[in-house]
C-alpha cells in the first residue's frame, strides 16, 4: 500500500519540440517497434500479491487491518509511482475527443511503441508495457500509471517518454492534450465531475504503521499548499470561473462521504485500524460478481461485512471486494491499490 499525493492538474499543453529535446539521448528506446500482444482485462477485480484471506473463512475486520499492515516494506524496497491524467481534444473543433478517436490513439501507440493491448469483450480499453499501464478513463481522459521506480529522476524520464509517444501518435490523428485540472470548455451538463477533471498523483511506500502515520499526516498537511502551488483549472464553460483551482473546489464538494480532508488522521488514535473504521462506514459503489456490477445503494462495507444486506445475503465479502471499495474512496490523501497493493496515494 502506498500514500497517494496529487497536484490537482499539474502540467501544460504538450510541447513536442521540448519533449524531443528531453528524450533525444535515448530516443531509440522509445522507437523500438515489435508486434504488439493482446492481454485480457481484469477490470473490476484487483488482485493482492502479498496478502489474501482464505476463501473458506469469513472475512473479519482484523483481516482488513492486516491487509494494510502487510503492505509495510523495508526501506530498500520503497518505490515511487506516478499517475498522470490528461484531457484529449479534437484540434479542429476543440471539443472533447470521442471514443473512436481514443481507440485509434491506443492502437497507434501499441503498434508504434510496442505496448500490449488490454481488451475487454473485444474492445481495447488500455495498454500495458512491463509495469506501466495506460488506461482509458470515464471521459476519454488518458492516464499513465507508471512503474514503481527508485528515484524522481526515473519518474521524470518515464513521464517524458510517455508524453512523447502520446504526442507523436496524437498529432497524426488531429488530437491534442491538455495537462490541466479541469476541462475548460464543457459545462456540467456536458460531462460529470469525474469526466471533467484530471490530476497528477504520486504513490509512496511505508515501512511500518508509525512511518505510514508520519507520511500520511505530513502529506495531508501539505496538500492545501500543493493545491495552491499547482492550481491549474481557472476556466469552465469557456470563460474564467472565479477559481484558480475549480478542480479542488468540485472534488471537495462532490461526495462528502468519500472526498475532502480527513481530520481524524491527526488524532492520537490514527493508524491502520482507524482508517479501516473510516472506510467501513463509507457507502459502497458496487459489488463485482461474474463480470457484472451489483447494486449496493445505501449499503456500507460494514453492512456487507456483518450480513445486514438482505438482497446480497448470499454474497460473502472478499479481499477483492475490499480493494475495490477502498479504490472508490478519494480524500485528499488516501490508500491506493492501483500500482501495487498497499501504498499511500497523494492526489
Amino acid at each position: 500500500m502506498a500514500l497517494v499525493f496529487s497536484s490537482c492538474g499539474l502540467g501544460a499543453v504538450m510541447n513536442l519540440s521540448a519533449l524531443k529535446t528531453n528524450v533525444s539521448s535515448s530516443r531509440k528506446k522509445f522507437l523500438t517497434c515489435k508486434r504488439s500482444k493482446i492481454v485480457a482485462s481484469n477490470q473490476g477485480t484487483n488482485t493482492t500479491a502479498s496478502y489474501s484471506a482464505l476463501a473458506t473463512e469469513p472475512l473479519t475486520k482484523e483481516d482488513l487491518i492486516a491487509y494494510f499492515s502487510s503492505g509495510c516494506k523495508t526501506k530498500e524496497m520503497w518505490r515511487i509511482g506516478t499517475e498522470h491524467e490528461k484531457i484529449g481534444f479534437d484540434v479542429k473543433t476543440l471539443r472533447p475527443i470521442k471514443y473512436e478517436q481514443i481507440t485509434a490513439l491506443l492502437n497507434g501507440i501499441s503498434e508504434r511503441f510496442d505496448w500490449d493491448k488490454v481488451m475487454e469483450t473485444g474492445t481495447i480499453i488500455g495498454l500495458k508495457q512491463g509495469m506501466q499501464n495506460i488506461s482509458l478513463e470515464r471521459g476519454c481522459q488518458l492516464e499513465l500509471s507508471g512503474a514503481p521506480l527508485e528515484t524522481l529522476h526515473q519518474t521524470y524520464d518515464e513521464l517524458n517518454s510517455h508524453l512523447y509517444q502520446v504526442k507523436t501518435v496524437a498529432e497524426d490523428l488531429g488530437i491534442g492534450f491538455l495537462g490541466i485540472g479541469n476541462e475548460p470548455k464543457s459545462n456540467l451538463e456536458d460531462a460529470t465531475i469525474v469526466r471533467k477533471t484530471e490530476v497528477a498523483q504520486d504513490n509512496l511506500d511505508y515501512s511500518s504503521e508509525t512511518d505510514m502515520i508520519r507520511k500520511f499526516r505530513a502529506s495531508l498537511a501539505l496538500q492545501p499548499i500543493a493545491t495552491a502551488l499547482f492550481a491549474n483549472s481557472p476556466f469552465s464553460n469557456g470563460k474564467p470561473n472565479g477559481f484558480l483551482s475549480i478542480r479542488s473546489h468540485l472534488w471537495i464538494d462532490t461526495d462528502k462521504n468519500r472526498t475532502g480532508m480527513i481530520p481524524f488522521v491527526f488524532h492520537d488514535s490514527f493508524g491502520f485500524e482507524r482508517y479501516v473504521e473510516y472506510a467501513l462506514d463509507i457507502p459502497m459503489c458496487f459489488l463485482h460478481r461474474n463480470k457484472s456490477y451489483l447494486n449496493c445503494r445505501g449499503m456500507t462495507f460494514r453492512d456487507f461485512l456483518s450480513g445486514k444486506t438482505s438482497h446480497l445475503s448470499h454474497e460473502q465479502p472478499t479481499i477483492n471486494d475490499w480493494e475495490n471499495h477502498i479504490g472508490t474512496i478519494w480524500p485528499e490523501v488516501d490508500y491506493s491499490v492501483s500500482r501495487t497493493p498497499y501504498h499511500i496515494e497523494l492526489p
